[in-house]
């Protein structure tokens, strides 16, 4: 499994909406479907119920999303693991304001 086809997996499902995991993972709609369907290819399972322009998780995908979120989870964390070893401070602040 790719990692780029699990981080579409898990935008399709938190968005419930192809064009949304598009959005924001900032590749087209088409590249998406692209990714979902070569993930469910090497699954041999549909992962997504598609009825109109509504998608919803199938059983296989709800199996699958909390372990498509750990590895993806694991691999950020090997990542950031990885840049601390040249002692530089990274990461990713998140400020909130009020007016």
């Amino acid at each position: 499994m790719d990692t780029q086809n699990l981080r579409a997996f898990v935008a399709v499902a938190d968005g419930r909406s192809f064009s949304a995991a598009a959005e924001r993972l900032h590749v087209t709609q088409p590249a998406i479907s692209k990714r979902i369907h070569m993930l469910e290819q090497q699954l041999g399972t549909l992962l997504f119920d598609r009825i109109g322009r509504q998608v919803s998780l199938t059983e296989a995908g709800r199996t699958l999303l909390p372990h498509a979120e750990a590895i993806l989870s694991r691999m950020d964390s090997a990542r950031q693991a990885l840049a601390d070893l040249d002692g530089e401070t990274k990461g990713q602040l998140k400020l909130i304001t009020s007016h």
